[in-house]
């Protein structure tokens, strides 16, 4: 049996008609960048998350470049975020000449460290001007801490929502409790594009009419140019796309939840890990994550040779990654997220997974375990 992680014409096929039918509207419109089409997915996602504004962008990385300029991050000032996660959270940092200041991930959750951010803040080494708390495989980082902690030091927040749209923190949606919240729409994503795009959450209106000047060549008006600007406007087939995966969203992201309660009770009482879930966070399983007690490339090896695509997200923390050698990290500094790279692996978890497949998961995982 072959699995892959991720099955988008499965997907694709139920809403194949209703896609090809708004596609088919924008082609004959010829309206195909921002736009009113544009505008109505934005409001639509306005009113999904309980943001006040959403305002549609190319991607989920120029979706944190463009809050950090929003909120006033320049050159060389510092901004907070993990190690462990993926490279255009930090890669968006140092794209507009700030400093990824890397911090270590609580070893339960994998989100961001509210610890290991006090020390970092209280060393006072680097000019910090923000925190990226990524909300990483689903669920979402212990926030309250987060926020007294940017409360205390007057730090701007941006969330980096790219794998937990949709999940809630204490009831609110994330992306909706920092100064911004940014979501990517890429293929692979819960709710995904055609292509690339992304979003940016904020409740506060001087922020959302920045964001969309700077997304549009620093432009309100044309050949006006108020600011120095940017070309990271969404485009209409993206947006009807991502309008119509919108109604689906809750009902793919319970379906990856009733997936991963399967899947924890099968792996009780085996010699691995389940991902745990703070009382503070919803998890809607962008990733589903076990963790082996010493290494991970043994059961990889093993699920990939049963034609399970298991992988590792992500195999080299961003503090050892060499394009950020500049920043003088190294091995040891940030010892839960090097862990962590070591030792987690994630299994197939998307909503159109069959029974079998799911059964075939889990006795493999168990034949492995067990020996």
């Amino acid at each position: 049996m072959k699995i892959s992680a991720l099955d988008l014409k499965k997907q694709i096929a139920p809403l194949r008609q209703e896609i090809d039918a708004a596609i088919k509207e924008v082609i004959d419109n010829t309206g195909f960048i921002l736009g009113a089409t544009v505008e109505r997915f934005e409001e639509h996602v306005a009113e999904y998350s309980g943001a006040k504004y959403a305002i549609g962008v190319s991607n989920g990385t120029d979706a944190i470049s463009l809050s950090l300029l929003a909120l006033g991050i320049g050159p060389q000032d510092g901004v907070i975020c993990p190690s462990f996660t993926y490279y255009a959270t930090a890669g968006a940092v140092a794209s507009i000449g700030a400093r990824p200041v890397f911090a270590d991930i609580d070893r339960d959750t994998y989100n961001i460290s509210p610890e290991s951010i006090e020390k970092i803040l209280a060393k006072k080494k680097f000019k910090v001007k923000a925190i990226i708390p990524v909300h990483l495989y689903g669920q979402c980082a212990d926030m309250d801490r987060i926020l007294k902690l940017a409360h205390k030091y007057k730090l701007k927040v941006i969330e980096d929502t790219a794998q937990s749209f949709g999940a809630e923190y204490k009831g609110k949606k994330a992306g909706t409790l920092g100064d911004c919240g940014t979501v990517s729409f890429y293929p692979g994503k819960n709710i995904g594009a055609f292509g690339d795009a992304g979003l940016i959450l904020t409740n506060n209106e001087a922020v959302a009419k920045s964001l969309k000047i700077l997304r549009n060549q620093g432009n309100k008006d044309k050949y006006y140019h108020l600011v120095l600007g940017r070309n990271n406007r969404l485009d209409s087939i993206q947006a009807v796309v991502l309008d119509i995966k919108l109604k689906y969203l809750d009902e793919w992201n319970k379906s990856r939840q009733e997936a991963a309660l399967n899947y924890n009770k099968n792996f009780a009482g085996l010699n691995i890990k389940a991902p745990f879930v703070p009382g503070y966070t919803t998890h809607i399983y962008h990733q589903y994550t076990l963790r082996m007690p010493k290494s991970n490339k043994g059961v990889i090896d093993y699920l990939q040779s049963k034609g399970i695509d298991s992988r590792v997200f992500y195999p080299v923390p961003l503090h050892l990654q060499k394009c950020f050698k500049y920043l003088g990290y190294k091995r040891g500094d940030f010892p839960a997220a090097e862990k962590a790279a070591k030792q987690t692996f994630t299994l197939p978890i998307y909503p159109e997974l069959a029974q079998e497949e799911k059964d075939y998961i889990v006795q493999s995982v168990k034949e492995f375990i067990n020996g």
